[in-house]
């Protein structure tokens, strides 16, 4: 706040698998983690392991922005909605699936989410006025948005559904 600080923007805070990589510490051979969270695995819960008491990670992620808050710090989330750390929802509708039936991979991390989808738009909607409502989330920086804007094939669409339901939604404007 003495810094003149008006808003944080936090790296993905969703929860997320730390152990979703293979790479070993070169001199110990200990597996590493990964503790960025560009890998969710669910949309509408605080990364447990971030908090201090991980039963309690919810009330704490929301103490947190509210203590921002008194400080007069609004509060940003780096958030996620190109591609999931897990495959399997149902591939058929929430990845983008090439003729064979393998993940197209426009996000470059191995599954791209199926944005426009009805029912993957309807989800990433509600994550993020779960996010607003809920926590009071203040605003987002969208990871790879460009993957907000495509289509079932990969297509870039003239006008994607995901985006207009954001700019037209009444919380998210």
């Amino acid at each position: 706040k003495a810094l003149g600080i008006t808003a944080v923007q936090l790296m993905p805070i969703l929860e997320f698998d730390e152990l979703d990589q293979t790479r070993k510490n070169p001199e110990t051979g200990e597996a590493l983690r990964n503790y960025w969270g560009y890998s969710p695995i669910s949309f509408f819960a605080p990364k447990a392991g971030y908090a201090y008491c991980a039963k309690n990670h919810v009330n704490e992620f929301r103490q947190m922005i509210k203590t921002f808050h008194r400080a007069g710090i609004e509060v940003i989330l780096d958030v996620v909605y190109n591609h999931t750390g897990e495959g399997g929802l149902d591939n058929a509708i929430y990845y983008m699936l090439d003729k064979q039936g393998r993940n197209y991979n426009f996000s470059g991390c191995g599954n791209t989410l199926n944005c426009n989808h009805p029912l993957v738009r309807d989800l990433i909607i509600d994550s993020l006025t779960y996010l607003v409502t809920e926590f009071h989330v203040d605003g987002f920086r969208f990871d790879l948005a460009s993957i907000l804007g495509r289509g079932p094939n990969g297509e870039v669409l003239q006008d994607p559904p995901l985006i207009q339901h954001i700019a037209e939604h009444p919380l998210l404007a």
